[in-house]
């Protein structure tokens, strides 16, 4: 069964996010030394109940959501972009590939929720 692993919080600023949450719940952030501008987000100890993994996606664009997002992992992106479509949700950002990582895509769901949705793949280009 898919499971959430990841969760995304939108910033205008993300230094500015960063100093905020940092300040407030203590965790640790940094940038990632990928390609896209993304900030890594570790939430405390992984041995205890919770999801550690987070990041911060930069808000460029006035039309780019604005919102908690949670990644699910999935063992085939491409089969459940398909039941994703079947069920009555609409693919919002296709699969694209986060290098090193895997292979991510983000969808609506039927009350308009957006969910990504991420295959790890070290080989993803």
């Amino acid at each position: 069964m898919p499971r959430v692993v990841h969760f995304e919080l939108c910033a205008e600023n993300p230094e500015r996010a960063r100093k905020f949450y940092s300040e407030v719940f203590g965790w640790e952030l940094h940038k990632w030394d990928g390609p896209q501008e993304y900030w890594l987000i570790k939430t405390g100890d992984p041995s205890k109940p919770g999801i550690d993994g987070g990041g911060f996606t930069p808000i460029s664009e006035p039309d780019k959501f604005r919102s908690t997002v949670v990644t699910v992992d999935v063992p085939s992106l491409d089969d459940y972009i398909e039941k994703v479509t079947a069920n009555g949700g609409q693919i919002v950002v296709p699969k694209m590939a986060i290098q090193g990582v895997g292979w991510l895509a983000y969808f609506k769901d039927t009350e308009g929720v957006i969910v990504g949705m991420m295959q790890p793949d070290a080989a993803a280009q």
